[in-house]
């Protein structure tokens, strides 16, 4: 418990938290010793009484590691009027000859850290641009569940000799007719009836979802209409940026941005050698994913990018040349809504 002696008033507590499903590790830091560590249950709003309890003449600030439990307890924690800070678990440094981790060593390091100021916290979303964010994350998730069935379909095809190895027809409600039609052993027309059904309704699924994405994109018809203008973006990449990154103008600049979605690269210079790596892949990878095939996309159309992307394909490689392509496409977006224009396809700034 925190000494009962010493008093908190106009003093500041730093607090780590290392998040788990059942239970929260809780170290507080203040004047750079440990004043209080425990294990509690994970509960936000109970986390943020306790603190106050403890500490109730203090000045609370708060972190922990984004993951699985999302924002609940950051917004508990603003809401009790204790500020918090959200931080990418791989921004967090660790020595290299530490090889112990345990819940009370992660939430003290993260106690630490806050109170010598080496953390910086991500972007936080509001609880309506989360609730916008899961319609194109369903509609992914729909999208991967009904390419697995076509596969488990095909592959019982295949497992009895009814296709070739080499099959690349895809499935559709006309081949899973001509399927049912096939005079088949009672077992394999159960278990491909029933894989069909799963199939047509996820197909059916999809539907409803791009009817609901585009009465979305009208509710946000300025931000559609610049995502829209961009060279190889359709209507679901349209919805899914507009839905992760918004209008961009939330960045304070591109370096920003590109730190945000990972298409930074690592640098390993020493002195004079300044020597540039693979991308950092920080952030999400399914929007890096998007924005290098649209960069991809985008190729055909934009003769300055298809030009920029032959010349650093010439010394760098056409995976290298691609990156920075998707960079520098992200960086034009990010300007079309800082100028409050669209995109215009063959200019060179």
């Amino acid at each position: 418990m925190a000494d009962q002696r010493l008093t908190y008033r106009d003093r500041i507590v730093y607090v780590g938290v290392d998040v788990h499903k059942d239970t929260y590790a809780v170290t507080c830091v203040c004047d750079k010793k440990i004043v209080k560590t425990a294990t509690v249950q994970a509960d936000p709003v109970g986390l943020a009484a306790s603190l106050q309890r403890w500490f109730p003449d203090a000045m609370l600030s708060t972190v922990y590691e984004a993951g699985f439990s999302a924002f609940v307890l950051h917004r508990a924690l603003i809401k009790a009027g204790i500020p918090n800070m959200v931080v990418n678990p791989a921004s967090v440094a660790v020595a290299a000859n530490d090889k112990v981790k345990t819940d009370r060593r992660d939430s003290k390091k993260l106690a630490i850290d806050l109170a010598d100021g080496r953390l910086r916290g991500i972007y936080v979303p509001t609880e309506a641009e989360e609730l916008a964010r899961l319609l194109p994350r369903t509609r992914a998730q729909i999208v991967e569940h009904r390419a697995t069935i076509a596969r488990q379909i095909k592959a019982k095809l295949h497992q009895f000799g009814l296709i070739a190895p080499s099959s690349r027809r895809l499935i559709s409600n006309r081949y899973l007719r001509e399927i049912a039609a096939w005079p088949l052993p009672s077992e394999l027309g159960v278990s491909l009836s029933l894989l069909a059904e799963q199939w047509r309704f996820a197909t059916r699924q999809l539907i409803e979802m791009r009817r609901l994405l585009r009465a979305q994109a009208q509710a946000q018809a300025p931000i559609e209409k610049v995502y829209r203008s961009v060279p190889g973006i359709g209507e679901v990449v349209a919805r899914t940026l507009a839905t992760e990154l918004g209008d961009m103008t939330r960045f304070a600049n591109e370096r920003a941005l590109f730190s945000s979605t990972g298409l930074t690269p690592s640098e390993p210079s020493s002195g004079a050698s300044v020597r540039r790596g693979h991308i950092s892949r920080q952030g999400s990878s399914r929007i890096r994913q998007w924005l290098v095939e649209t960069a991809w996309r985008a190729l055909p159309r934009d003769p300055v990018l298809k030009e920029s992307f032959d010349r650093i394909a010439a010394t760098r490689g056409k995976k290298r040349a691609i990156v920075a392509i998707a960079r520098r496409l992200t960086g034009r977006i990010r300007a079309c809504f800082r100028q409050g224009t669209t995109y215009a396809v063959g200019t060179y700034a």
